[in-house]
């Protein structure tokens, strides 16, 4: 190989190794460190929106969640409103399964969601079956969380089909004040 392919060699090595996927263990040494158990835990408030694939918000929603955990399983009871009048439930179940993973299960989720937690960030991945005409239609949910504080989550989310990213989903999750 002469000397001059080896600059763009290297060029291009850098630029594929920048392309590397996040992964929730870059975030371990991120403070506040999320504890599932702990800020998935009594009432919370999702407010957000959803984006198509060009990034145009396409809704708005906001969302109460009663979040429990029983014998070490956890229930995130979600009810979403939407602005289009629309409601909807989702009841989220997490299984710790070691290692800062989770399982979780959903009725309108395909098999398993798999979550990892490192410091701040709680990655979830699973599949959705959504209403589509008068159908329905599985997308991958690619879901990136962030604790920015001990009451404030960041949520970006992923839609993807057939390996092309067909929508996007942002939202922050709120600890409320307990009453008393």
């Amino acid at each position: 190989m002469s000397r001059l392919h080896i600059p763009a060699l290297l060029y291009l090595i850098a630029l594929l190794a920048g392309c590397t996927s996040v992964k929730v263990g870059d975030y371990a040494g991120n403070q506040p460190q999320i504890v599932p158990e702990a800020f998935f835990n009594g009432s919370l408030t999702a407010h957000g929106v959803v984006k198509n694939r060009g990034g145009k918000v396409i809704r708005y929603f906001n969302a109460d969640i009663k979040a429990y955990w029983q014998d070490g399983i956890g229930t995130l009871e979600e009810d979403f409103q939407f602005d289009d009048g629309e409601k909807s439930r989702r009841v989220w179940t997490l299984t710790p399964a070691g290692n800062g993973r989770y399982l979780g299960t959903a009725g309108d989720v395909v098999g398993q969601g798999e979550v990892r937690v490192a410091g701040n960030a709680m990655f979830l991945d699973y599949v959705l079956r959504i209403p589509y005409g008068d159908s329905t239609i599985d997308l991958r949910i690619d879901d990136r969380m962030y604790l920015v504080n001990p009451n404030t989550l960041m949520n970006e989310s992923r839609m993807i089909k057939y390996g092309f990213e067909v929508g996007e989903i942002l939202l922050v999750i709120e600890k409320r004040a307990a009453l008393n």
